[in-house]
């Protein structure tokens, strides 16, 4: 995509912790901030979401009760962003983690005037604690906070894939992926790479998303320098 400033990125926890599934892999976050890194020097405005599946999945907590099982999992998105953030520090960027859930001694509140204002700083802004609400996930987070600030794109980095395929490549050696597609084709198509509630609500506000591989973070440096790149995702083409 060519002509982007504002972006959101979104990672999985998972992204976090690599092949080991679960904590977190030093190297592959080294990786990956270098990546930012590279794009903020290029003159990109960098939002991030941070999930929390290297820790804990709210929806696979079955002996506890689902608000209190995603409170967990938004808690666990709070350790990540705080090793983003470290991460990102130690390579000389000004950053701000932001939390939906109070906890000043950890992180400033979110509020969304001050986050536009870091980012026009020239800051790297870290959005943790998800909505602060259950029953809503990170990928809704990543749609709702790029709504707004106003990003011009949301990167959705996928571990595991390169971009949205007809089903799991990992799986199915005729798996067919998609350049591009419509919000509509995604609910039609079932296609799970976002939730529906993050789907539509990107679909009502006309929110362009870029499904990209982050198993190699240089797709993010890519993506910047307007290379096509993994499946694109907006009302009309």
């Amino acid at each position: 995509m060519r002509n982007i400033k504002r972006v959101v990125l979104k990672l999985s926890g998972e992204a976090l912790a690599k092949d080991k599934g679960f904590g977190f892999d030093d190297a592959t976050i080294d990786n990956i901030c270098n990546n930012i890194k590279k794009t903020k020097e290029m003159g990109l405005e960098i939002a991030i979401v941070v999930g929390g599946g290297n820790f804990w999945r709210g929806r696979s907590g079955r002996n506890v009760e689902r608000a209190t099982s995603d409170t967990i999992g938004m808690l666990g998105t709070v350790m990540n962003g705080l090793r983003v953030q470290d991460a990102l520090e130690k390579m000389n960027l000004e950053t701000r983690l932001m939390t939906a859930i109070n906890m000043q001694e950890v992180a400033e509140p979110y509020i969304r005037r001050r986050a536009a204002r870091h980012l026009e700083k020239g800051r790297v802004v870290i959005f943790a604690a998800g909505t602060g609400l259950p029953y809503f996930s990170t990928d809704t987070t990543a749609s709702l906070r790029a709504l707004e600030i106003g990003a011009d794109v949301i990167l959705l980095g996928k571990k595991g894939t390169d971009g949205i395929y007809d089903k799991d490549p990992n799986k199915y050696d005729d798996a067919k992926k998609y350049d591009r597609l419509t919000y509509s084709e995604i609910l039609q198509k079932r296609l799970q790479i976002m939730d529906s509630t993050a789907t539509s609500l990107c679909m009502d506000n006309n929110m362009p998303i870029l499904v990209f591989g982050i198993d190699d973070p240089s797709n993010l440096v890519k993506i910047v320098e307007g290379k096509e790149i993994g499946t694109i995702v907006k009302e009309s083409f």
